[in-house]
Parts: structure tokens; sequence; C-alpha cells
């Protein structure tokens, strides 16, 4: 009986504690006027007053952008309009806390907008603008608006602000398939690996046409899959211009065909008005660094005379992906070139023929530059650089093999006929950054003459005659492990200055006499793409 009164007592109080609570709650949610919004009085507080949204292509949908808006008052306020200041005609889109607004056209105005005290809410900005509607022969147009918050004394704006850039827009068909309905995307099928039989792929592309083969400066060129170049075909890109690629997109030269990239000197390093520049097609200064935004160059096995110069190849999954040709010396000639953020390699020859000079590579997931499955590669006055920023690299700066293992674990064997580096720095943030990994079954011919290279090798995990240092047939004259001194490796400048290990170390070699500034070189020049110069504090 005792026992039955506790639990009694016990679930009464539990009730009366359960009453209690939600009295307080009617009570307290009484006092309060939550549905008693004040009109905005022309005090909110913004967390830009101008939205710039960088750069966009004409036509092409920009980035979403964000305006975050406070209400530092006691009072809960509402904003009986919100509008962009051109209404229905602006070009802009809003979303306001997830409304859509109100008018005709969505995302342009918008009623009654709440915002409890001490609260805010935020404002998502986007823009899609044909620059044909915006004016006549311009290839850049400066577009504007403003969000404005109520009106009279109230009114409070925002300004948004746009760069429009007209452009060459390259992308493969569509076909609506008249059976299932489909939309089907252009494909291009190759002859990939050279056996004479097409390999069914499903690369999205188009061949360039006759009268696309020649890319000026006068418009930036925005490609969409591939853009291929037809066996007998030369792309020539003329000094001064643009191409970005957008996401799994490239170009491709097949058998037969050539490319010619013919930048020249700027005479503004920061402009770089002479130079060719491959990137992405994200203008946005957050995405200037980002790898991986575009996959490759690619040189097919056939294709010949390929020639870059004063060219600049930036955040793409493998910057020159070169194929074939090992006996054809005229297969890839590329001079005074910076290849920067690739998420794999900078240059990837697989049995192929690459000859460069005055060549920076930087940034790269795996090598700056990888000689795989042979080849005959003669590099002068290069910087092999990685200074990869995540923490893990399996891959050196430079690595040269001459063999390949399918899928079926089968590994094949190619010459590698040569592989020359002189006056060459050879350097990153890994250790060791050269790898020589070689297939006893085949030729492996290679020599390093007057270069710094970083490499060592405590444990001893690097055995075989390819790493004899002591060999002067294979490495003359070459320092190991001193830093270069780079300006900012990180940021991929990567000059060196007066009393760098690498100054005066070089020999006169080559077909150049200048560095990839145009700089002329010393008597005894420096090693890598760039002359010593004294750096500023």
């Amino acid at each position: 009986m005792i026992f039955s009164l506790k639990i009694y007592l016990y679930q009464m109080k539990r009730y009366l504690y359960f009453t209690l609570c939600i009295s307080v709650l009617i009570f307290w949610s009484s006092c309060r006027k939550d549905f008693d919004f004040s009109p905005s009085t022309g005090s909110l507080l913004f967390s830009k007053d101008t939205v710039y949204l960088d750069t966009v292509f004409t036509n092409i949908g920009s980035s979403t952008y964000n305006l975050k808006v406070y209400n530092r008052s006691n009072t809960d306020i509402v904003i009986p309009t919100l509008r962009l200041s051109q209404g229905q005609n602006s070009l802009y889109r809003l979303n306001v806390d997830g409304r859509t607004g109100s008018g005709a056209i969505s995302g342009k105005e918008f009623e009654n907008v709440e915002i409890l005290a001490k609260d805010s809410m935020f404002i998502f900005i986007e823009t899609t603008i044909d620059i044909e509607n915006l004016a006549d022969s311009q290839t850049q147009f400066l577009y504007t608006d403003a969000i404005k918050f109520d009106t009279g004394s109230n009114l409070q704006k925002v300004e948004l602000v746009t760069l429009v850039k007209d452009a060459v827009f390259i992308f493969p068909q569509r076909f609506i398939d008249g059976t299932t309905g489909e939309t089907i995307i252009e494909t291009l099928t190759f002859d990939i690996d050279g056996d004479g039989i097409d390999d069914e792929t499903t690369i999205q592309g188009r061949f360039l046409t006759d009268a696309e083969l020649t890319f000026t400066n006068e418009k930036p060129y925005v490609i969409y899959g591939y853009a291929a170049v037809d066996d007998g075909k030369t792309l020539t890109i003329d000094a001064g211009a643009r191409v970005h690629f957008h996401a799994n997109s490239g170009l491709l030269i097949t058998d037969g065909g050539s490319l010619k990239v013919n930048g020249v000197p700027s005479n503004d390093l920061e402009l770089m008005e002479g130079e060719v520049i491959f990137s992405g097609d994200r203008l946005e200064p957050s995405f200037e660094d980002v790898p991986g935004q575009w996959q490759t160059i690619w040189l097919f096995n056939g294709s010949t005379a390929n020639d870059f110069n004063h060219t600049t190849i930036k955040n793409s999954i493998v910057g020159i992906l070169s194929d074939g040709n090992q006996n054809d010396n005229s297969k890839l000639l590329v001079t005074n070139t910076q290849i920067y953020n690739s998420s794999n390699f900078g240059i990837l020859g697989r049995g192929t023929s690459i000859n460069g000079e005055n060549i920076v590579i930087n940034n790269s997931g795996q090598s700056s530059f990888a000689g795989t499955y042979g080849g005959r590669y003669n590099f002068v006055h290069c910087t092999f650089a990685n200074y990869w920023n995540n923490s893990f690299r399996q891959f050196p700066s430079v690595l040269l093999n001459n063999f390949i293992v399918d899928e079926d674990n089968t590994t094949f064997t190619n010459p590698l006929d040569e592989a020359n580096f002189t006056n060459c720095i050879i350097y990153g943030n890994d250790n060791p950054e050269l790898i020589l990994d070689k297939d006893n079954a085949d030729t492996f011919n290679f020599k390093f003459t007057n270069c710094l290279i970083r490499f060592n090798d405590p444990n001893n995990n690097f055995t075989g005659d390819q790493y004899d240092f002591g060999n002067t047939a294979l490495y003359e004259n070459v320092i190991f492990n001193n830093d270069p001194e780079f300006l900012d490796p990180n940021n991929s400048m990567l000059q060196i200055p007066n009393g760098s290990s690498a100054d005066g170390l070089g020999i006169i070699f080559g077909n150049l006499n200048t560095d990839i500034l145009n700089t002329t070189r010393g008597a005894t020049p420096d090693l890598g793409a760039y002359e010593s110069v004294e750096f500023e504090d």
C-alpha cells in the first residue's frame, strides 16, 4: 500500500510539473507579438554594399552569390518592397530566403519580407546575360543594377556589378532521336591505340570546321566537349588568344593533325598580352588556381609538328598528353611555356617524342613531367617543380619508365631511347623528386647534365644502376638537395635569386639564348627556366 502511494505521488508531481511548463509557455507566448511586425525604417545592415558577380561569358549563367541582410534592432520588421531597380527587365535573379518573388517573372520583385529582431536573411543572386542585347560591336560590357529595399525616405540600396565578355563558343551538336525523343549529343570515335580499329568511345565533341582552324585574339574561345583537329588539318592559335574549357572538355589533335600555338613575349607580365592562355571557363577569382577544371590537350598517336611557344596552361587534369611517334623529332616542341595546377600531370608522354626549352611546371597532383612507356625526351633550361598543396603525393616531380601494365596485369615494355635533361631544376616539397622506374627487359637511356635535383634516399629504397650518381655517363655536374630558393613556389613564382644554388651553374646549350621572360642569358647561364634576379625585401 505504501509502495502504491509513492507511485501515485510521483505521478502527480510529474503531472503538476508538466502543467506548469505548459502554462509558462502559454504565458510567454501570449506576451510576445509574434505576428506584429513593424515597417522597416531604413536601418538594415548588409554584408556588402556592392556585390560583384565577377566576369561571365555571354549567355552563360553565373555562379550564385549571396548577400546577408541584418536586422540589428529589437523589433521584428517587415520590408514592404524588395526589388531590382530595373524590375521585370533586370537580367539578375534573386532568391530571398527561399522565396522567388511575386512578379510576373520570378526573382525580380518581392513584397512584405519579414526579418525577426536581431536576426538576418540571405539573398542569393545570379545572372545570365546576352551581350548582344546590351551594346553593339563590343566584346565586353559592364552590366549593373541594384537591389532596392523599401521606398521613399526608408530606401536602401545594394549595387550589383557584372563584367560580361563576348566569346566564340565551340560545342558538339545536339539531335533529337525521332523514336525515343531523347537528346543525343554528338560524339567522336577514334583509333586511340593505333591498331587500325576505331575504339568505341563516348567522347562528346566534334571536328573543327576549316573556318574554325584559326583562333584569333579578338574574342576568347569557350569549348564544350572536345574540339578535334582532323587528319591533314592544322589548328593555329594566334598570339594573345584565350581558350577556355568547360568541365570534361579539351582539345584533340588526331592522326595526321597538327597544333601550332604561336604566343610571343609580353611587354606587360601581368596582362601577358602576347601569351596564349588555356584555362577553365570559371572566371571567378575563387577558381583562379583550382586544379582539374577541364581535361587535357591530347596529341594522338600520328599527330605531328605540334608546337607550343609562350603558352600558359593551367587548372587542367593533364596539361599536355602526348602519345606515340617517338621516332618523329617534330612530334612535340614546347618552348617558353608554363603549366600550373594540373590535378594529375603537367606533361604526360607515352612512348612519344618531346623537345622542350624554358618550361616551368608546378603544382601537379601526380608528376609535373612523366615520360612513360619509353620514348625520346630532350629538355633544356626547364624547371620541373612540384609544390602540390595536399599532404599526400605518391609521384615525384619527374618520373621516367619504359613499361606499362594493362588491366590483366600484363607488362609491356618499350625502349626509352633517350631522356636528356640539361641545365634543369627538378625540385619540390616531397623527396625524392626524381624516380627512374626501369624494366631491365628493354632499353633505358638517360642523362642529367648540369642539373639541380632533389633526391635523398637515407633508407636505400631506390636501387639499380640508374641510381649510380657517381656515373658521369649518367650524371654530369649534377647538384643534389640544394634548395634553389624559389621566390614563392606555393604560388608558382619559381624565379631564383642571385646567389641561388642554381645561379651560374649552367652551360651554353640549346636553341634559345633568352630565358622564359625573354631575358638574355649570361655567359654562364643559370639552371632552370629563369635567369636569377635580385629579390626585393
